[in-house]
């Protein structure tokens, strides 16, 4: 069931527009895959296009293939397997994770663990935490060729080998597109498996294809009940029902109508066992409508406030379980509507509905884009970051060292948390804040309980203070997801990137360089990418003890507010 608090201009705006995709035809064209419904006067966005749709029905191939993940997960179980780790970024990680944290694991089947930071302290953390004889590594990269997740690969296949020999690669699968070089070298390396995903899927939109069902058979999810939830949804969205009766088109016409009114900010509520989602949202969000100097900014786990914690740019989109009033914060919601925030709700009948709510937002964003006027399909400046950290990478075989080549405006690379000039740096910087403007937080550190609550803090006394809406990613992770919104949507981000140093480093095996040398190089190489753009952006060391540096920076920021 879904609920709709609009006020009355949005409500009218939604309705104009639903009616309007109802005369294109829009439902019908999209379930047929109609390319020409994005940028249809551009020939290289059709091409982009045309290779992105899949998405819409890949969900019942996969249905046709759960007997066989089901054998294979029964085979790992008979002998011996206990753990699963997913070594991956972004769409290719964030909605097994999803799961894992919904879903949870069945009895008796492979707990799943997650990889996708490079910094030493996590790749350990991860190691740390399963026994490698019994645990199967997951690789998963569309491309074949992710840099993070090629890393995390030769890691633990050197890891294997020293224990069983050989024999090492039957620790391991692929998932992974046909032709690329990851398929290559499963075959060579004598891998378990290699599941060959449909090659005209984004990355973002591949949660109900193999890149999140096997991670899911692993953890003994109901299969068949997830993608009955998806095809659930495919009939209350299908191409026959009215635009208005439509949950997905609804939220994307809500969604791209508050947008180009300039409430751009979609902030997601949910309830505990679901706020998981909205990390997978808000890579879905961001990814796919940043671009073009337009955008959607997606704000995920920032804690709830009174009406006059916001700005008039926000949109707020929630949702729950049908056992739980609306998302156990009914009351913050109606008081949001109350003052004129747009306010939208749905319900699920239980944790199942998740597959479902995959496809939802997936048409919603698909159907925003097309407001919008983008392709959101393609990701245009990511490749921007990647390119400069190769750059760096390659100043630093040569020279043994990475290049400080992007000072401050006084010279500077970054201020540590310690550093007398902080303070005025701080204020000087959140000074430059306007109406409709937004904080990240890009935290290069390994995540952990006490930082996180640390970095939550600093970010809520910043929205309180400047009423602006604030995200919070772990580096490099957002770079696969918010990364694109960052440098290709509207300039109206404030960067506080944040670097944790690591006491203990971890090479790579097969790279001059170690996973401390990459994370590094990864930061200033999107340091690098925002400036070029004219991005707004401030770096703070946090020296060896991240949890720590960030608590102090929190009486840091304290003071910078207080003369802002």
């Amino acid at each position: 069931m879904d609920q709709w608090l609009l006020p009355a201009w949005l409500d009218a705006a939604v309705g104009r527009r639903l009616e309007a995709l109802d005369t294109d035809g829009y439902s019908r064209r999209l379930w047929e895959a109609d390319a020409s419904l994005w940028k249809p006067d551009d020939e290289e966005h059709q091409r982009i296009v045309r290779a992105s749709l899949g998405w819409l029905s890949v969900f019942e191939g996969v249905r046709d293939q759960v007997p066989g993940l089901v054998e294979f997960v029964d085979e790992l179980r008979g002998e011996g397997y206990r753990s699963t780790v997913l070594l991956g970024m972004g769409g290719s990680s964030l909605a097994p994770e999803v799961m894992r944290e919904v879903l949870g694991v069945r009895e008796g089947y492979l707990d799943l663990h997650v990889l996708d930071s490079t910094d030493p302290a996590a790749v350990l953390a991860v190691e740390a935490a399963v026994d490698l004889e019994t645990t199967l590594f997951v690789v998963s990269s569309k491309s074949g060729g992710t840099t993070e997740t090629a890393s995390f690969h030769a890691y633990f296949y050197d890891r294997l080998r020293e224990l069983d020999g050989e024999h090492a690669g039957r620790h391991f699968v692929a998932v992974t597109d046909e032709g690329t070089s990851l398929q290559r070298e499963a075959l060579d390396q004598g891998f378990r498996a290699v599941f060959v995903n449909p090659s005209d899927i984004g990355g973002r939109f591949s949660a109900l294809s193999f890149f999140g069902m096997v991670p899911a058979a692993l953890m003994g999810v109901d299969l068949e009940r997830l993608l009955d939830g998806a095809r659930a949804v495919a009939v209350e969205c299908g191409p026959d029902v009215p635009a208005s009766e439509n949950p997905a088109l609804r939220l994307g016409a809500m969604l791209g109508e508050a947008a180009l009114a300039g409430r751009d900010k979609l902030t997601f509520v949910a309830e505990p066992r679901l706020r998981p989602l909205g990390a997978w949202v808000e890579q879905l969000v961001a990814e796919s409508t940043g671009k073009d100097g337009t955008g959607i900014v997606p704000v995920d786990l920032e804690v709830l406030g009174d009406a006059d914690a916001y700005g008039d740019d926000r949109v707020f989109v929630a949702v729950g379980l049908a056992s739980v009033a609306a998302t156990g914060h009914a009351g913050e919601l109606m008081d949001l509507a109350r003052a004129g925030h747009p306010v939208t709700g749905r319900e699920l009948d239980d944790v199942y509905g998740l597959g479902g709510e995959f496809l939802r937002w997936e048409i919603a964003v698909a159907t925003a884009g097309r407001i919008l006027g983008i392709d959101p399909f393609d990701q245009p400046n990511v490749q921007e970051s990647k390119d400069n950290t190769k750059r760096l990478l390659a100043g630093y075989i040569a020279s043994g060292e990475l290049l400080e080549d992007l000072p401050e405006g006084d010279g500077r690379l970054a201020y540590s948390v310690d550093d007398p000039d902080l303070p005025a740096a701080l204020a000087e910087f959140l000074g430059q804040a306007r109406p409709g403007d937004y904080v990240a937080l890009q935290a290069y550190v390994a995540p952990g309980v006490a930082v996180w609550d640390h970095l939550q803090a600093l970010r809520l006394r910043i929205r309180d203070s400047l009423r602006l809406a604030t995200t919070l990613g772990y580096g490099p992770r957002f770079l696969h997801s918010t990364g694109q919104l960052h440098k290709g949507g509207p300039n109206t981000g404030l960067f506080l990137q944040l670097i944790g140093q690591d006491p203990v480093d971890v090479d790579i095996p097969g790279q001059p360089y170690s996973f401390g040398v990459l994370k590094r190089a990864q930061a200033r190489g999107d340091l690098g990418a925002l400036r070029a753009h004219g991005c707004r952006a401030l770096r703070v060391d946090l020296g060896d003890d991240a949890a720590a540096g960030a608590e102090q920076l929190r009486a840091v920021l304290q003071g910078a507010l207080a003369v802002t």
